[in-house]
């Protein structure tokens, strides 16, 4: 009872002021019995004054931030749903493309597989973000463990991997030619929400690619059975340990470590791996130079062979590995990534000696079309998300899908994003085909150039995509807590794991220097072939020809720039590998475009990227990359002035 006299009595003086904020005794108000004057001896004016602070106080309590600080307003976070269903695109991909039966059961899995993407795999994506690798070197007794600890989503990825078959698809051809194009449709959906479990798949589906190549036996058998099964308990992730210290595309220089034959045929590995991308799979396969008995080796690209090891012995232990540390990186955080000594590691030669690199090939395709994949699911998971926010997000009083400038911008990054997507898809018909023995030398000649242009093209596009697309969410889509960020993070890692920009234009180049051309006659025949499909299309037409006059003026160039030399063509490396993507992309879409179920936004899309493709605009930015393609005459422009640089620094330095 003195409480309450005490308390009422307190604000029968008080007056409320600009600096008196009586909501904060809500804090405590609450707690106490309702506040009376019953037994306590008070003047009549007194206890009305009482009764009037004790309504303004109930007042103030009901005011809005009275009890909170934060509002009563909550903005409605996007949602992911079933991507598959969401993909409209995807589905009448497949549907044009795949044989009916196999269009049927496809179509089934990828939407069962996008029902489990959205309810349990997107959440574990999000723990392995929040939860990366740590490294414990030792355990509780002091003894040397290198022990990578992972979280349980971690783990739990490797198990849905193997359940849902993402790399045995490819391997059990259960749909001949198409088999690789409905893993990569798989994929595509599981990218975005792996958290980076994508990066020991695409080793791992690498690895077994080689070893199939190779031919199945001995040691291999047995790698290849596990690196292909649908079992979790049996199934294996593999990594790919290249760089040393000196490197990682120049493997001819850059690898120093060795191998010691031992008397049972097998051999021991001696060396530095500088970075080793998802160091907790359970083999690799690694590039090393084998030591002869004086101790010798041989450097170059002719000493290197490659060789097969599993990471643990049979009592569990590193087989004669130690790791050093985990990388800090900019974004992949999810991937542990470690520099490893490698002492006395028992490991198998699985190349002829010498050819390391040749038989390695096959896995650095695979890896990058892997890269592809992540780039072109990773802009289309932003677009779906940023899609979905404009439907619930109201500013200057009206939703944002309802502002045309938002909607255009939209539209330029689906642009972008259609033509990435095709392209993907395209490869993966190739590969599938040459994996069935169903390749054409046209069909070969293209898989072997269209892989690194779209490996180099797609990393560019989707930083820019996804950088673009955060802004459709403004300060939220620069919070880390959104989970938003983490996609552009991850996106750059795109332009430089399995070949940086300017290393993938130079590989372009190799690959018409060593076809003699063919490779881009190939390109010519198979742009024609799809324009002519779409010339039969009256809304298409100037399209068409926009796009042959770009195919004609590539033509040129590559003559006239050809004729000047080694030099000169590898100034225009970049510029001709971009725009060998955009013509490519172009076509693609007109393909597309000129289908019987072919819709306006397919129209638009295909006749918008024909004129950006063929628009002759000097684009100095690349992170623009998404807005306009750069031309052919443009091409020439700056190979010219690259050249008149060069000749003007050289009369300055050799006087």
């Amino acid at each position: 009872m003195f409480c309450r006299v005490r308390l009422v009595s307190r604000l029968s003086t008080w007056s409320p002021g600009t600096n008196h904020k009586l909501w904060k005794l809500g804090c405590f108000l609450p707690q106490c019995p309702k506040l009376s004057c019953r037994g306590t001896k008070m003047s009549a004016g007194q206890s009305q004054k009482a009764e009037t602070w004790d309504k303004c106080t109930l007042l103030e309590l009901k005011v809005p931030f009275a009890r909170t600080e934060i509002g009563t307003f909550f903005q409605e976070q996007p949602r992911i749903g079933n991507q598959y269903l969401e993909d409209a695109f995807l589905q009448r991909y497949l549907k044009t493309h795949l044989p009916f039966q196999v269009l049927e059961k496809v179509s089934l899995d990828l939407e069962r597989f996008g029902a489990r993407v959205a309810a349990e795999i997107d959440s574990l994506g999000r723990e392995c973000e929040l939860n990366p690798p740590a490294l414990q070197h030792y355990d509780a007794w002091g003894r040397r463990v290198d022990h990578i600890v992972t979280c349980p989503a971690w783990k739990r990825m490797k198990e849905i991997a193997a359940e849902e078959g993402l790399i045995a698809e490819a391997y059990e051809r259960k749909y001949s030619i198409w088999s690789r194009v409905q893993q990569v449709a798989k994929l595509y959906l599981y990218a975005p929400s792996a958290g980076l479990f994508t990066c020991p798949l695409a080793m791992t589906d690498g690895a077994a690619k080689v070893i199939e190549s190779l031919g199945i036996s001995g040691p291999l058998a047995k790698a290849f059975g596990h690196l292909t099964s649908r079992d979790p308990k049996k199934f294996w992730t593999s990594g790919q340990w290249m760089t040393e210290r000196k490197g990682g595309s120049d493997v001819a220089s850059g690898t120093e470590s060795v191998a010691r034959e031992q008397p049972d045929g097998t051999y021991c590995l001696y060396g530095f791996k500088w970075f080793t991308s998802a160091t907790d799979s359970d083999m690799t396969l690694t590039l090393a130079r084998i030591m002869d008995a004086q101790g010798r080796v041989e450097q170059g690209s002719r000493g290197l062979s490659l060789f097969f090891l599993e990471v643990r012995d049979k009592e569990g232990k590193l087989n004669g590995i130690e790791v050093q540390r985990l990388k800090e990186k900019l974004g992949t955080r999810q991937v542990p990534t470690a520099e490893l000594l490698l002492d006395g590691s028992k490991a198998h030669r699985i190349s002829a000696e010498g050819r390391g690199v040749a038989s390695i090939a096959n896995m650095l395709t695979i890896t990058r079309i892997h890269n592809v994949i992540s780039a072109v699911a990773g802009m289309r998971r932003m677009i779906n998300l940023a899609r979905e926010y404009a439907s619930k997000r109201v500013v200057f009083g009206k939703l944002i899908k309802d502002h045309p400038l938002h909607m255009q911008t939209m539209a330029r990054l689906e642009v972008e994003t259609r033509g990435a997507f095709l392209m993907l898809m395209e490869i993966a018909r190739l590969l599938g085909l040459e994996e069935t023995k169903m390749a054409s030398e046209q069909d070969l000649h293209l898989l072997r150039l269209l892989t690194p242009v779209a490996k180099l093209y797609t990393g560019k596009q989707a930083i820019a995509v996804i950088s673009e697309g955060l802004e459709c969410f403004g300060g939220q889509g620069y919070m880390e807590d959104t989970g938003l960020p983490v996609a552009l993070r991850d996106a750059q890692v795109l332009t430089i794991w399995e070949g940086t920009t300017n290393i993938l234009s130079l590989d372009v180049l190799r690959s018409l220097t060593k076809s003699q051309g063919q490779v881009l006659d190939a390109f010519c025949s198979g742009v024609q072939g799809k324009l002519e499909l779409a010339s039969s299309i009256s809304e298409l037409e100037s399209s068409v020809q926009l796009l042959q006059d770009a195919l004609h003026r590539l033509g040129q160039f590559t003559q006239r720039v050809g004729s000047k030399g080694a030099v000169a063509m590898e100034l225009a490396a970049r510029d001709f590998a971009y725009t060998l993507a955009r013509i490519y992309t172009g076509a693609l879409l007109l393909e597309h475009a000129a289908q019987p179920d072919a819709t306006s936004t397919d129209t638009y899309t295909a006749q918008r990227r024909a004129t950006s493709s063929a628009n002759s605009r000097s684009s100095r930015d690349e992170k623009s990359v998404h807005l306009m393609p750069l031309g052919m005459s443009s091409v020439v422009r700056r190979i010219t002035q690259s050249m008149a640089m060069l000749k003007r620094t050289a009369d300055m330095t050799h006087p």
